[in-house]
């Protein structure tokens, strides 16, 4: 049987995911046993909450509420992107109970198993979920996901440095004069955003699924890794406003917050350059093995209250998929969400990103090349 990479690839992992369920997840069932879910009522806990989450996406004291309410510990380990979490949860055993995958990986994850259904009986707070984001191409059924945050992708500049009058381009990043800013210059440390970047900047879609143009992204991507301080995620808003650097490949929220943070957050600006970026949807999901599914279902609903998602987009400066949460909103937060400044090329410049499929290998194998 001739497999494809990521075909045999997500066997491996199904494989070592079955297993690891087989030996030790306190007896909790799975979405690959066709379960419906986990028996859990409105509020029930069962243990502490191990969030897995992406850095700064959500205050500690807001989390630390949330243990507090409910009268247990909730803690909370990071990751910098997609990639490097799947594997941890695919292995089986990871211990988190909650997890925060981006709109694509939702789909690769379902796929391979590695999500259990929810009960939406204890989730009822669903019901605020704006119809935007319902049933969403990942996840169709909307049966193991509901939404956490949106946001976009692009570039953030101290226009100290750059001046006002730069082209709103990924030139900034990918073209000659970038090298006027060597060493001063973070790319996204992910194999999606960044490729997905060049993409744009090259004409084609972030999507793409044809090699010879994933081969030119691949080859900007390699070209512009000269001018770099890093490829870095956890970090490359902060090391904007520190100094350290002038151009920064960074998400909307991240850059806002770190701007207001500032003495001057006038001298920064960020947006999604002229070929377009990425507009993406982070999803809250409970792991196939997860110890504790009772709590994780009370933990999703509780953020999905109105008041706490206005609290956690407040705080993240990411835009809220909760329809309830809206009127709450910062009026900073709001004109910054709705700015015709931040979406250079307009709305329809922007695109999610979408599972390829055995593509995603390829990807994965061409940031590899590109970073060296």
């Amino acid at each position: 049987m001739n497999l494809q990479p990521r075909t045999r690839w997500l066997l491996i992992v199904a494989a070592f995911a079955m297993l690891a369920a087989a030996c030790g997840s306190d007896g909790e069932s799975s979405a690959a046993d066709g379960d419906a879910g986990a028996e859990c009522e409105v509020g029930d806990t069962d243990g502490d909450l191990a969030l897995f989450n992406w850095a700064e996406y959500i205050d500690p004291e807001h989390l630390e509420a949330f243990g507090d309410e409910f009268g247990i510990e909730a803690t909370m380990t990071t990751y910098d992107s997609n990639e490097s979490m799947l594997p941890i949860i695919s292995a089986g055993n990871s211990g988190f109970d909650v997890i925060v995958p981006s709109d694509y990986m939702v789909g690769i994850m379902i796929d391979g198993g590695f999500l259990q259904p929810l009960n939406f009986a204890a989730i009822p707070n669903s019901t605020n979920i704006s119809d935007d984001f319902a049933n969403p191409s990942y996840d169709p059924e909307q049966a193991y996901s509901l939404p956490y945050q949106w946001g976009f992708t692009g570039l953030a500049v101290n226009t100290e440095v750059v001046g006002d009058d730069f082209p709103r381009s990924w030139d900034l990043v990918f073209g000659e004069g970038a090298s006027e800013y060597a060493g001063q210059i973070t790319l996204l440390n992910d194999p999606r955003e960044t490729l997905g970047a060049a993409l744009k900047s090259l004409g084609y879609s972030l999507n793409s699924t044809d090699q010879g143009e994933l081969d030119e992204a691949r080859d900007l991507v390699a070209a512009a890794s000269g001018n770099l301080a890093a490829f870095n995620t956890d970090s490359s808003d902060e090391l904007l406003t520190s100094g350290e650097t002038v151009i920064a490949h960074v998400y909307s929220g991240d850059a806002f917050t770190q701007f207001l943070e500032t003495d001057n957050p006038e001298i920064y600006e960020f947006f999604v350059p002229e070929e377009g970026g990425t507009r993406w949807i982070d999803n809250m999901a409970i792991p196939f093995d997860a110890p504790h599914p009772c709590t994780a279902h009370t933990f999703i609903n509780w953020l999905l209250d109105g008041g706490q998602g206005a609290t956690l987009s407040n705080w993240n400066y990411y835009g809220t998929p909760n329809a309830e949460s809206i009127d709450l909103l910062d009026e900073e937060l709001n004109e910054f969400l709705t700015s015709p400044a931040v979406l250079v090329g307009g709305l329809d410049s922007v695109e999610s990103i979408a599972d390829t499929g055995d593509f995603e290998i390829n990807y994965a194998d061409a940031f590899t090349a590109a970073k060296g």
